[in-house]
């Protein structure tokens, strides 16, 4: 069974703000590529892909519209034939798979474009909470590049709202396995809950560090919660993060086709290798 999105009945309480405005117009995202300085813009895609339940070829062309280095996938398919599915969703990208999936991380699942090097992996079954889903993170320490190596988690917290607090708590462990990192993923909260507040006050909030694009993840219909998200550590600086809405190739009726969440697409600036 896969998760429902978060509802203003559930776990997580109803945004109390508004959404951050946009700095840069949708379609002016930087592209990747190297720095001025010899640091490396890297293209983040975070997306919930509901075990590819829904159309599946409008989903991979709104990955390849993104075009990103990075894709922090979750609901990638656990039960039936995971590792064929996640080389599907692959092959349809462009990329490979890096780390996570399935029988790995219960889910959460890592994919890596050209240029991306896997120095070391680092996926995590979580603790289950009897009658709950189980959980885990996918975890890769790459270089994308020849950039400086930096952590990479996709991860999809529990609906409960203690055992999301847990999460949270352990997704910190998590992106020190690396001197600096990047965590993205559905996070079943709003960003006026605890566990959001944790992260955030730890790490950048990567939309509203820099806005660009949509804010609300769900649901495609009619967004109206932000639910997903990016984080960084300080080391990496945010350029732009959002709901790609207006990106050429992604239109309102693939991204209604293509799964119950909307992308998040962040463009990060990551220091250069020694």
């Amino acid at each position: 069974m896969t998760d429902q999105p978060v509802r203003t009945t559930g776990p997580a309480s109803p945004p109390t703000s508004s959404p951050p405005t946009s700095s840069l117009p949708a379609a002016s995202l930087p592209a990747s590529g190297p720095g001025a300085d010899g640091s490396r813009r890297v293209r983040l895609l975070s997306y919930n892909v509901r075990s590819l339940r829904d159309d599946r070829h409008a989903l991979a062309g709104i990955v390849r519209a993104c075009e990103p280095d990075l894709v922090c996938v979750q609901e990638s398919p656990r039960y039936w034939r995971p590792e064929g599915q996640a080389a599907w969703l692959a092959r349809r990208t462009g990329t490979v798979v890096l780390s996570g999936g399935g029988r790995a991380a219960a889910g959460p699942l890592l994919l890596g474009g050209p240029g991306v090097e896997v120095l070391s992996r680092h996926d995590r079954l979580l603790p289950k909470t009897r009658g709950l889903h189980a959980r885990g993170f996918a975890t890769a320490v790459v270089s994308v590049a020849g950039s400086a190596p930096f952590s990479v988690t996709s991860c999809h917290l529990s609906l409960d709202a203690a055992e999301r607090r847990t999460q949270f708590g352990l997704l910190l462990e998590q992106v020190a396995v690396a001197g600096q990192g990047v965590i993205a993923g559905d996070l079943n909260e709003h960003p006026d809950g605890p566990g959001w507040r944790l992260l955030a006050g730890r790490l950048q909030d990567a939309h509203p560090t820099a806005p660009w694009g949509g804010t609300f993840t769900s649901v495609p219909e009619n967004p109206y919660q932000r639910i997903d998200g990016v984080f960084a550590t300080p080391g990496i600086r945010v350029l732009a993060c959002g709901v790609p809405h207006a990106l050429p190739g992604v239109t309102p009726a693939g991204l209604r086709a293509a799964t119950d969440h909307l992308p998040v697409l962040a463009v990060l600036e990551v220091p250069g290798g020694r």
